[in-house]
């Protein structure tokens, strides 16, 4: 068999970096790890081949080379996928398709060939044996949760590493808390299922012996879910690692904000080399972190949170979401000035949406507010149900936040506040200058400094940086250039007209909210 692995092309999000990742000539932030996997499950003497769409273009000549052609997307790849789905089809090229996307949405894509959804580690291999008997069904699916200790490490030779700014590794499944918004849970379960350390040290291993030398994202959707094993096993192993191998990686990952109640937990990652995490803050209203089950954020000083997590030598980026039923008129600033006071810099400011199978779409759809799917692109001003906030109010109060807080005036304060707050752990390796970064950081003299507006407020940062944290200026130029990528996307945003919803809307009596609308 020759196999064609397809990764379809994010659109520009803030999530993308596109903008931000020119500086430094990478053309994605991370590589395809589900594709990446699945080709390593499939039969050895098999050929294979990789296109990532985000990287570099699908051809004509390789679908035609192919015998079939694995596509694996998520929600907001839809529209790539689709075209690619049709590109095959009109070529006469098979299509198997699997990951989030087609699991969530399999009866909008009835044109597959053969849906391979959920985990494939329950649902390829039978695919494949009947495959083999020539005997292959149009939809594979499965309810069992697998031991992915046993998953194959990834095929990193179908890859360029180079292309990429990051490169990832899976350690956990499933995340022990249940947002009513988030869908992890539907794909993945409510219990963490976790890799061994001798199989987390083999991946880990395997990129090292790649010649990579850099970032490493652990992709899971809550490092910390399993905490007991974490700071008896895992974390201690990648210590050990890391001093063997002179810290060869910088390590960044996801986590609740319950990080911030274990300090032992927050020193092994920093002696592990960690130095990001991402934390789904969501928003500073008790009364919408009740309606929404975030209770690990509920009943808490978020601001005070952040800042100790900060003070162990982690760069917090935050995810925020406006357009809860509880969310009052106040909430555009009340967001505002939560993200100003943490010192987020990287700050995630979504609308409010509904994946398919969550709580929150299983609510909407018994009250009749559904309008249609999600795009998967929280960050695009699109909204699949009908909020109980003036639709235009909520769209113009997003617009502000954003505008707001991607300014420079108020992005410079931001990073300043983070700098204040900031310990970094002091380690040896992976800071190696490398030619890439002198040329980003003169190219970003030029662009902030003489091209972009806020000049000034660029040069005041720059010299009072330097000047006061010479250690930190780095890192302060990086979160700089990740401001460009902010604004351009904030831009194009604010340019697009507001969506009108169906007219008339009729609410429920029950969720009319006499001050929101």
């Amino acid at each position: 068999m020759k196999i064609l692995l397809v990764y379809p092309q994010y659109p520009d999000t803030f999530w993308s970096f596109k903008h931000a990742l020119k500086f430094i000539s990478k053309k994605a932030s991370h590589p395809p790890l589900g594709l990446l996997t699945i080709a390593a499950m499939l039969p050895a003497n098999w050929e294979k081949k990789l296109v990532d769409m985000n990287v570099t273009a699908l051809k004509d000549k390789d679908i035609e080379w192919a015998d079939y052609v694995f596509i694996s997307a998520m929600v907001v790849q839809r529209d790539s996928a689709r075209e690619s789905i049709a590109r095959c089809h009109t070529l006469g090229t098979k299509v198997v398709a699997g990951g989030p996307l087609f699991t969530s949405e399999r009866d909008e894509f009835d044109e597959v060939d053969h849906l391979v959804l959920d985990e494939g580690e329950s649902t390829l291999p039978p695919f494949l044996e009947d495959l083999e008997k020539g005997q292959a069904q149009h939809i594979y699916t499965s309810n069992e949760r697998p031991d992915i200790s046993k998953t194959p490490i990834p095929q990193w030779s179908l890859i360029d590493m180079r292309n990429y700014a990051s490169m990832s590794v899976q350690y956990s499944r499933g995340c022990p808390y249940n947002c009513e918004f988030c869908n992890v849970v539907i794909l993945n379960g409510h219990k963490p299922r976790t890799k061994s350390t001798e199989h987390m040290l083999a991946e880990i291993n395997a990129i090292y012996n790649q010649g990579w030398r850099d970032a490493l994202f652990i992709v899971d959707d809550n490092f910390i879910g399993n905490k007991k094993k974490l700071k008896a096993e895992i974390l201690p192993a990648i210590i050990q690692w890391s001093k063997e191998k002179k810290y060869p990686f910088l390590f960044f990952t996801e986590v609740s904000i319950n990080l911030a109640d274990d300090e032992n937990l927050m020193r092994l990652m920093a002696e592990a080399n960690f130095s990001r995490v991402f934390v789904g803050i969501e928003t500073p209203n008790e009364d919408s972190l009740a309606e929404c089950n975030k209770l690990t954020n509920k009943g808490r000083d978020l601001v005070a949170s952040v800042k100790k997590i900060q003070s162990f030598g982690f760069e917090v980026q935050g995810g925020f979401i406006v357009g809860f039923d509880n969310d009052p008129l106040s909430i555009f600033r009340s967001q505002i000035n939560f993200i100003q006071n943490s010192g987020i810099v990287t700050a995630m400011v979504g609308l409010l949406n509904a994946p398919r199978g969550t709580r929150l779409y299983q609510r909407l759809s018994r009250e009749n507010r559904l309008l249609k799917d999600t795009t998967g692109d929280n960050t695009d001003g699109s909204i699949n149900f009908i909020p109980t906030m003036n639709y235009d109010t909520l769209i113009d109060g997003y617009k502000y936040i954003l505008n707001t807080i991607y300014a420079p005036k108020q992005y410079y304060e931001r990073i300043t506040t983070f700098l204040k707050e900031y310990r970094p752990r002091q380690v040896q390796g992976i800071s190696k200058l490398r030619f890439y970064y002198v040329r980003a950081f003169i190219k970003s003299m030029w662009v902030l400094g003489v091209m972009e507006k806020g000049r000034t407020r660029y040069w005041r940062f720059f010299i009072s940086t330097l000047v006061k944290r010479p250690k930190l200026f780095p890192l302060s130029i990086s979160l700089s250039v990740y401001g460009i990528h902010f604004r351009r996307v904030a831009k194009s945003f604010s340019k697009t007209p507001t969506l009108k919803l169906p007219s008339p809307i009729k609410l429920p009596p029950n969720l009319t909210n006499t001050e929101n609308t």
